[in-house]
């Protein structure tokens, strides 16, 4: 391990570290597991205390919640000059990439779940890119960690296009106004996005045209210095400008938007994306980009106590996951569980297990692969896995259950594989999502990615624009056989969860979190304190959370888990779970996640939260 680039093995503790307001102190003294080197999404030391908390935000007419002040206020604005949810999302997402640029990428990749308010439906849209055709799919593994063999066609920005044509009105230049503003004027860099640069400084260095932005005069920027990204801000007008000349050369809305995407896709930046990546060694190719469309899917979908839940389609694994443990917990009475009963915990943590053994049996790229979807979110197959949760004791990591025929001598084979693979541990993942809802009642959760932290770490050629390394152990299976194994064309699968639930078809929720491998486990613990408990948005963004941890991967029948928990869980509590069998690790009060969502009542009134974990705020109008 000592070869992962730094912010795949510490991510959670430089986010705890970084974040204004903490204070540190020593963890209580419990007779617990050690740290291991593969925490989900949780300092390993986490030893600090959040000094400031968020409050809810009303939104009588709509708003933005996302992982950075400056993003959120980017996509408000958009609402108030007459934009949709769609346009705010888009603006918000376009900020992100200069002010949380380890987390975000025009050339990452991400999901979206919308909410038609006029026609009532609930669509996905999956912006996710393929490996490029030339990849060696029996190529050095380590090569998928960082650099130009471990990233995936950039889907983020033909999403951004995908969803201004279909659900937007403002022009795109008015979206990138924003983010090109703070990329080429500077905005004070945050404290943990310069903590982040800093310990992942070794690994930057490595690529000249990463090391001019992050590394100006060849050292990490200070916390709260003006931080600029000219290149990314020329890329974007670049963009702009495409659109522009469409309609002044009579083009109609929707073929300008095109015209961008094609700037992008085909055009100049293309171009350089494409010379970059040979020159570097790398696989992709203008071939690779021309291919690329982003795909509206039918969402994932389960009813979980009378209310309807939509999350991400078959590209990334959380939408089966999210809905197979809620269909798990169902036959559970969660709401008659005093909040602090042990027993609660212990539920959702073996639903957590349960539900993993079998998404990453399945999970793969539906091009490549048969996923048995209706057998994975059948009632009646829940019915059958809840027989593995014993109420009195921790369980082991199971086996994938029998949710639809499978091979039984191709399961084997490929389990026969998993003792000659070498490194098989999963990389971390990292993400940042957002939420939106306009005037009309249409709303948008969104969750986008560059793989682990700064992707591949590599900016691509003059464009100032970061790839992500979504090709990386975790997104793809490390097993030869495994439908998941990385091959060209395929997709390797995210683990973002981009979420909305309706009442009778009314609003319920719509919400997201980054994390990459907690994404899953923390969304289904905010909305069970959402649905079982009757919190309020923030209190229930607030809630203490856990996260599993498995060694070496979730893909691994037999795999050792670890539970880590905020410390803020009550002694008697984590005493229990520990004498339940469960191995327990503490980490800091508020590591876990960052739950970004609006919560709308019967009556219709819309209170937002943000999550103190990271840097997120909601604005409302």
């Amino acid at each position: 391990m000592s070869d992962t680039p730094p912010s795949f093995l510490d991510r959670r503790e430089m986010l705890a570290a970084g974040l204004a307001g903490m204070a540190l102190s020593t963890l209580p003294g419990r007779a617990l597991a050690q740290s291991g080197a593969r925490a989900p999404d949780a300092p390993r030391t986490g030893s600090a205390s959040v000094a400031a908390h968020r409050v809810e935000v009303p939104m009588p007419h709509g708003g933005v919640t996302a992982g950075h002040p400056l993003a959120a206020m980017a996509g408000t604005r958009m609402l108030m000059q007459g934009g949709t949810a769609a346009d705010a999302v888009v603006a918000a997402m376009a900020v992100m990439n200069v002010v949380e640029p380890w987390a975000s990428s025009a050339g990452g990749n991400g999901f979206a779940t919308c909410l038609d308010r006029k026609t009532g439906k609930v669509q996905s849209l999956a912006f996710t890119g393929g490996a490029p055709r030339l990849l060696d799919p029996d190529g050095d593994p380590k090569a998928l960690d960082h650099g130009p063999k471990a990233l995936t066609v950039p889907g983020a920005f033909g999403g951004w296009i995908a969803l201004a044509r279909r659900f937007g009105k403002l022009p795109l230049s008015t979206l990138l106004e924003p983010a090109i503003g703070y990329a080429s004027d500077g905005h004070p860099l945050d404290a943990s996005i310069a903590m982040f640069i800093t310990r992942a400084q070794k690994t930057l260095a490595l690529y000249p045209t990463s090391a001019a932005i992050f590394l100006p005069g060849g050292q990490p920027p200070a916390p709260r210095s003006i931080f600029r990204n000219p290149d990314l801000a020329r890329s974007f007008q670049a963009l702009a400008d495409a659109e522009s000349q469409a309609l002044k050369g009579g083009a109609d809305r929707d073929r300008a938007l095109q015209a961008a995407h094609d700037y992008f896709y085909t055009g100049p930046i293309a171009q350089e994306f494409a010379r970059f990546s040979k020159e570097t060694g790398g696989c992709l190719r203008l071939d690779d980009l021309k291919a690329y469309q982003p795909r509206w899917d039918d969402p994932v979908t389960t009813n979980y106590r009378g209310l309807d839940v939509y999350c991400s389609p078959l590209t990334s694994r959380t939408g089966l996951e999210l809905c197979e443990q809620l269909n798990l917990v169902e036959g559970f009475d969660l709401a008659a569980l005093p909040a602090d009963d042990p027993l609660f915990t212990h539920y959702l943590i073996e639903a957590i297990k349960v539900a993993k053994a079998d998404v990453y049996k399945y999970a793969a790229d539906p091009k490549f692969a048969q996923t048995p979807v209706e057998g994975l979110l059948s009632k009646r197959f829940a019915a059958e896995r809840r027989k593995l949760i014993d109420a009195a004791r921790a369980g082991l990591y199971p086996d994938g259950g029998n949710a639809a025929a499978f091979d039984r001598a191709a399961l084997e084979r490929a389990r026969q594989d998993f003792a000659h693979q070498g490194d098989d541990h999963t990389r971390g993942g990292d993400t940042t999502s957002l939420s939106a809802v306009d005037a009309d009642g249409n709303a948008i959760a969104v969750t986008t990615t560059v793989g682990g932290g700064f992707g591949t770490f590599l900016v691509m050629g003059n464009t100032g624009i970061l790839f992500n390394n979504g090709l990386r152990l975790g997104s793809s299976a490390p097993y030869a056989g495994h439908p998941n194994k990385v091959a060209p064309g395929k997709i390797a699968l995210l683990g973002n969860g981009p979420t909305i639930l309706l009442d009778k078809g009314r609003l319920k929720l719509v919400f997201g979190s980054p994390g990459g491998e907690t994404i899953g486990q923390t969304q289904f613990q905010f909305l069970v304190n959402v649905v079982d408990r009757g919190l309020p948005i923030q209190a229930a963004i607030e809630a203490p959370r856990f996260a599993l941890d498995a060694d070496p991967n979730f893909y691994r029948p037999g795999a050792a888990i670890t539970v880590q928990a905020e410390r803020r869980f009550p002694d008697a509590t984590i005493q229990r779970l520990t004498a339940m069998g469960h191995n327990i690790e503490l980490v800091g009060p508020y590591a876990i996640g960052s739950v970004q969502g609006i919560l709308a009542d019967a009556s219709g009134a819309r209170m937002a939260g943000a999550d103190p974990r990271r840097m997120g705020y909601a604005v409302g109008y």
